[in-house]
């Protein structure tokens, strides 16, 4: 099975209606068109009917096309859902996730509507709760009913809540962030990590992109497009891991280790599970040149 790239996941105002029509031919993975942080209130309605318009006008290639609601507290949230639900893109995206209630609003409304199966949930973790919870929000993946797929990282706004200095070592965030990644890993989600504020400092970006994949994020939100190329490439597989993935599949695929659960590759113990990892990497690269094919 191919695997659906997720490396670049840039951020769209729903109100900016030529960002929304540029987003169609930048080279990111997945494009999220937001009606919340990037809206001002009076501004939002209007941001909605544009959103529902472009996702049902189409034209954005083999990109995963994702709406970012307003929360089902704040004034905006129900219809927010209800027309991002009758949009029908590839996911919706909720905000300020506080534990698997979240999740399961949105997907029982999802299901009242009869939405497509196709129509997923994201959810940023954004709050003391939601890392608090991680392990429970992303274990209602296990419901199909839940759909949820993704968790995405808001740093902004649980630096705002914890007091927490955002720092380029993210020193305060590391254990959060790996908290959530385990949360993911567990239940089977993908995880993408928090933007990076200064569109500017291109290395410093750089470094953070490379910090993400070390702890084993999938991807990265951006806010710029100037970010898509750098984040594309630290977040696809080197040359190296590619060769290194196929030897190691062709290696357990000889007749002679047959059933053997460790091998020797290059001097090296090599493991099935490396070999599970190897399969992972290949189909990430599969599904990388199926969308630039596309």
């Amino acid at each position: 099975m191919v695997a659906r790239p997720r490396r670049s996941v840039l951020y769209m105002p729903g109100s900016n209606a030529k960002a929304i029509a540029k987003a169609r031919s930048l080279p990111a993975d997945a494009i999220i068109l937001d009606l919340e942080d990037s809206v001002a209130p009076e501004t939002k309605v209007a941001a909605r009917r544009q959103i529902v318009e472009a996702v049902r006008e189409g034209g954005f290639g083999a990109r995963e096309v994702v709406i970012r609601v307003n929360g089902a507290h704040t004034a905006w949230g129900d219809d927010d859902l209800a027309a991002a639900i009758a949009a029908a893109p590839d996911a919706i995206l909720l905000p300020k996730v506080d534990g698997p209630g979240s999740i399961m609003y949105a997907a029982r409304a999802l299901r009242d509507a009869r939405a497509p199966e196709k129509v997923r949930i994201w959810a940023m973790m954004e709050t003391p709760n939601a890392i608090l919870g991680a392990g429970s929000i992303a274990a209602t993946a296990a419901d199909p009913t839940a759909r949820l797929e993704v968790l995405v990282m808001g740093l902004n706004d649980l630096a705002k809540e914890t007091r927490a200095k955002l720092t380029p070592s993210r020193s305060a965030f590391s254990t959060w962030l790996a908290l959530c990644v385990a949360a993911a890993r567990a239940h089977g989600c993908d995880i993408l990590d928090g933007v990076y504020n200064d569109i500017k400092d291109l290395d410093g970006f750089r470094r953070e992109c490379e910090q993400g994949r070390e702890m084993g994020l999938d991807g990265k939100t951006l806010i710029h497009p100037s970010q898509v190329d750098i984040c594309n490439e630290v977040f696809a597989p080197s040359v190296d891991e590619v060769e290194t993935a196929r030897a190691i599949i062709e290696a357990f695929a000889k007749p002679e280790n047959a059933g053997k659960g460790v091998i020797q590759l290059g001097g090296r113990m090599v493991e099935l599970l490396h070999a599970q990892l190897a399969r992972r990497t290949l189909s990430i690269v599969d599904g990388i040149a199926a969308m630039a094919a596309a």
